[in-house]
């Protein structure tokens, strides 16, 4: 074996140190490094370093199944963590270590309750002590569930009766007030709505139907409610005609060929001339017509000034409509001075107007706070009243033909009276056909064409 030459570089530059070969060292202090992590063959015993085999090397029959190795492999530390542990024998060489408690940011809470030192301190802890027994209290009768029946739910009470203060006979405390003091004293006021202390309608619960409306009327209540009906189908004709009039009516009819004419009009309007349809005809054409002068869509605007004495006589124009303006709203002065009477007049009929306005407003207003409210999407519609023709009455119940419907009635009542919102009866759904298609695996079999050749076969010979 033959020892590589060294090279004998000149070591002048740094550059020159690059290219030494120091393999050697790089390799020694591997092992040292090696030696600290796992510890020298001196320092280890032999029971660590050989092994004695007493057992007959025989091929071992795997006992474990899969289920127990899936547990034992659960156990095992996963393989991602095991960079994490520290497997290396060198010893930390900084063996006391500075360690410096960080301070925690705020109160300690802990530290004041178990060891309390000032006089917060105490105080802190007894108001914890009761707010804890409420807690408890609150908690017993809530898990009891026994109703606080103590209050009568129908007596109208003042909430500034049970805090002391609140109420006074001069009314220095105003209701706002006393309600802002009560929510900061942990009594807060529920607001309600108004519509809580008065009724939202005015209708009865059970009203009574009308008398025509009996099995045996008499003639003068059956004659009533038949007119009453009858003057409400007369109004809702009248608003369909209405209507009629003014939609269906209001347009004219044309036959199919006369819209198509119409049509065809509209369209062909701005090609032509005013009574000339032929084009050879037209005279803006440069190829036909002789005399045609071009005459652009926007030709320029010749920029004219006025002169000195038509901007003079403008100006005087100006101050003499001035001085006729003036002359003309002294003139109205005049004669408004002469007619305060009759402005006065003017002024007291328009007050009566207006006074008389807001009345109307203002019991149209209370009409509609007790009138039906829409709940829903639907607005209320009275329903038509039940009717018995004069030859359908008779003078047993038996025979009578019924027309209402007790639970219908309820139900509309319900609704009148604001407890349910208006509904429409909806019928059956129609499902949309669904167009099925059999599978080729449950299609039938269809008949060949070497089977058919065979029964015309069979058919030849037999005939």
């Amino acid at each position: 074996m033959s020892l590589t030459k060294r090279k004998r570089v000149s070591k002048k530059n740094k550059s020159a140190w690059r290219k030494a070969d120091i393999e050697d060292i790089e390799n020694f202090l591997e092992d040292r490094r090696q030696e600290e992590r796992i510890g020298t063959f001196s320092e280890k015993q032999n029971e660590d370093l050989f092994h004695i085999d007493v057992i007959a090397t025989e091929p071992k029959r795997n006992l474990v199944t899969e289920k127990q190795i899936r547990k034992l492999n659960a156990k095992r530390p996963m393989k991602s963590w095991q960079t994490l542990e520290n497997d290396s024998k060198v010893k930390d060489p900084i063996v006391k270590r500075n360690t410096i408690k960080q301070k925690k940011a705020g109160r300690d809470i802990e530290k004041e309750v178990h060891d309390p030192v000032k006089p917060r301190h105490f105080q802190a802890n007894q108001d914890r002590a009761k707010y804890y027994e409420k807690l408890k209290d609150r908690l017993k009768k809530k898990s009891s569930r026994i109703p606080n029946i103590d209050k009568d739910i129908w007596t109208d009470s003042d909430f500034r009766d049970n805090i002391p203060g609140l109420k006074d006979e001069k009314g220095w405390i105003s209701q706002s007030l006393s309600l802002y003091i009560a929510k900061n004293m942990g009594k807060p006021v529920i607001k309600v709505h108004d519509s809580i202390r008065h009724r939202t309608i005015k209708a009865k619960k059970f009203g009574t139907p009308h008398p025509g409306m009996s099995y045996n009327p008499s003639l003068e209540d059956h004659q009533k409610l038949v007119s009453e009906v009858l003057e409400k189908e007369k109004n809702i004709i009248k608003q369909e005609k209405h209507l009629e009039r003014v939609t269906t009516r209001m347009f004219n009819k044309v036959t199919p060929e006369e819209k198509e004419f119409l049509r065809m009009k509209e369209m062909r309007s701005g090609f032509e001339e005013d009574g000339s349809e032929d084009p050879d005809n037209d005279s803006r054409n440069p190829e036909t017509n002789e005399n045609f002068t071009y005459q652009t869509s926007n030709p320029p605007v010749e920029n004219k000034k006025k002169s000195k004495q038509a901007r003079n006589k403008g100006l005087k124009q100006k101050e003499l409509e001035n001085k006729a303006l003036e002359k003309k709203m002294l003139k109205k002065q005049i004669a408004d001075l002469n007619r305060i009477k009759s402005i006065k007049k003017e002024i007291l009929h328009e007050e009566e107007s207006l006074n008389v306005l807001k009345k109307s407003r203002k019991q149209a207003a209370l009409k509609k706070k007790y009138e039906t409210k829409r709940l829903g999407r639907l607005k209320f519609i009275e329903p038509d009243e039940d009717i018995n023709m004069p030859e359908d009455l008779s003078g047993s119940m038996r025979n009578i033909k019924q027309e209402s419907s007790l639970l219908v009635d309820r139900f509309k009542n319900l609704q009148k009276q604001n407890m349910l919102p208006v509904s429409v009866t909806v019928g059956k759904q129609k499902t949309p056909k669904v167009k099925r298609y059999p599978r080729s695996s449950h299609k039938d079999h269809g008949i060949s064409f070497q089977t058919l050749r065979e029964q015309r076969i069979v058919k030849k010979k037999v005939s």
